[in-house]
Order: C-alpha cells, then sequence, then structure tokens
C-alpha cells in the first residue's frame, strides 16, 4: 500500500468510524476542556470497545478509571514526579536503591554537557518516554535536537491524554542519571514490574527489548509463568529464571505499596545491584485489554 493509499484509508476510517474519530480528537487537543469523567468514558468505549461503568466497576481497567476519578491523595503527585520522589524512596527503603543523579535542571539549556560523562540518560520528570535520551557515546550526540527534544518533553501535559491527575501539578524539570547496563549481559535493561494490591505483591510483568524488540511476559509471586496475557503486546518467548533479586523485589515492594489500593513498582537490576524504577497508579492508563476475562479476575483483586 503506497502512502497516498495508506492516508485515503485512514480518512475514511476517520469518516466512518466514530471511535477513531474521537481518539484522533483527543490525540489533537480537541477535548482537553471535556470534564475528566466524561472524556474517560468516551475514550475508554472507543478504545476497549464496552461501555465504562463507573458506578459499579468490576475489571481492571474500569477500577482504574474509577481511581482516576475518586482516589486522589495530594502525596500521589509526589510520587510520580522522578525527581521528588527520590527523597521518598531513600527514607523509605534507602538511598542504596536509587539510579545515581547526575544532574537536574529547568531548561535544557542550563545543561553543561561537556561536565556530564561519556555516557548518561536524560529525561523529563513528569511524563514518559517524550523528550528522553538514552546517550551511550557523548561524542556522536546532535546537542541542538537533544535540546528540542527535552523542549517537547518539558511542554508536554502528560495529565491529558489519559486524565492521569497525578501528573497535572508536577513542576516539570530535566534529571540526568547514571547510564545503566542489565546484570544479565547486554546494554538493554530489563524492566521487571510488580502489580501490588493493598501492600501484596500478586503479579510481575517482565519487559524485554523496550527500545528494539519489545516484549513482555507474566510471572505470579512464586516465578511461575502467568497465563496472562496482553493481545497488543507480543510475548517474550521460553521462560526467563527466577532472578536471585526477586525476593528482594518482593520484600521491597512490600514495604513500598503499603497503603494503596493498587500501585505497580518498578524495577531494574544493574552492577548486580537492584534499583527502583518508577511508581505507576495507572498501568497502561487503565486502557491495556487482557485476554478473555483476565481483566475482570485482576479487577477481583483491586478492593476500592
Amino acid at each position: 500500500m503506497n502512502r497516498m493509499q495508506h492516508y485515503l484509508k485512514k480518512l475514511k476510517k476517520y469518516c466512518t468510524d466514530s471511535s477513531y474519530r474521537f481518539v484522533v480528537n483527543a490525540a489533537l487537543g480537541l477535548y482537553d476542556g471535556m470534564p475528566d469523567r466524561d472524556y474517560l468514558e468516551r475514550k475508554f468505549e472507543a478504545l476497549m470497545g464496552t461501555p465504562l461503568h463507573l458506578d459499579a466497576p468490576q475489571t481492571f481497567n474500569e477500577k482504574l478509571q474509577w481511581l482516576k476519578l475518586y482516589d486522589r491523595k495530594p502525596e500521589y503527585t509526589m510520587m510520580v514526579d522522578k525527581y521528588r520522589v527520590r527523597e521518598y524512596i531513600a527514607q523509605k527503603i534507602g538511598a542504596e536503591y536509587l539510579i545515581p543523579l547526575l544532574g537536574v535542571w529547568d531548561s535544557p539549556d542550563e545543561i553543561d554537557f561537556a561536565a556530564l560523562p561519556e555516557q548518561f540518560v536524560l529525561k523529563c520528570n513528569h511524563n514518559s518516554g517524550l523528550g528522553m535520551c538514552i546517550c551511550k557515546d557523548k561524542s556522536t550526540l546532535d546537542l541542538r535536537k537533544v535540546r528540542r527534544e527535552l523542549r517537547k518533553g518539558l511542554r508536554q501535559d502528560y495529565y491529558l491524554p489519559g486524565r492521569e491527575w497525578p501528573y497535572k501539578d508536577v513542576p516539570r524539570k530535566i534529571i540526568a542519571e547514571q547510564y545503566m547496563v542489565d546484570t544479565g549481559g547486554g546494554d538493554e535493561l530489563s524492566d521487571y514490574k510488580v502489580f501490588c494490591f493493598n501492600g501484596e505483591p500478586k503479579l510481575i510483568v517482565v519487559h524485554k527489548g523496550r527500545f528494539i524488540h519489545h516484549t513482555q511476559s507474566f510471572y505470579d509471586t512464586d516465578w511461575n509463568k502467568s497465563y496472562f496475557r496482553q493481545p497488543y503486546m507480543p510475548t517474550t518467548n521460553g521462560i526467563i529464571s527466577k532472578p536471585v533479586f526477586a525476593d528482594e523485589m518482593m520484600h521491597l515492594s512490600r514495604i513500598l505499596s503499603q497503603g494503596f489500593p493498587h500501585i505497580r513498582v518498578d524495577w531494574y537490576h544493574a552492577n548486580n545491584q537492584l534499583y527502583f524504577g518508577e511508581f505507576t497508579f495507572f498501568n497502561d492508563s487503565g486502557f491495556g485489554a487482557f485476554d478473555g476475562d483476565q481483566d475482570l479476575e485482576i479487577g477481583s483483586w483491586l478492593q476500592l
């Protein structure tokens, strides 16, 4: 299919499919002023193909939408802030679990690249991905492009696309962290995401190849490969052996998730050391489909 045919197909879908039209218009910011509940009801039905039952939510994704609207504790804003959360983690479990911080700035123009090491990671503290720079060789960096992308990241209102309100008032900054290499070999860090419910880990998702060939697989807390699957994400082949740090990761996740109906605690393992990644209150922004009745099963773990 050539480019013109591709655009014509998209245009036809835009004209005939109201759900697709809503998603496109939302991405363009046409519904930024819509009240949160109305917006979430429309976007949920557009993406998930079923109405959002906020008055009696049953599935995991429905309950995440409910939490966006009705579980609004001020500390959540600090917890999703990739800069301010560092002090919180140091107090809760110890600073040794933090990836070393190289700098923090309000603007990309303030960054002294000459003072940074040859390898580092730059990211915004209030979003996920936009503006990120993973530098493996400073001599090859296009500094103008890096600064331009960071400005885009700083301008992004990460709250609006999914109405994830904790991100709304995060004071925007740029942070630099040490570049980390996976203990298991290779440059790409595996990402261990622990789904916790009222202080109890229930499910672990392991992400591989996030920037090349992204796959994931689910494990229970005894490290048996789980039947859970999300149809839009390829499953990692084979079985990943139980990591040596698994028990420590579970213990720390219990500490960090106490007092929250649901929170996802993310981890990395590098230099034979476990490192905290981030907190996530709304996995896939509450729009992540599961196979069959799995969304309903996970939803049964989340008590509102």
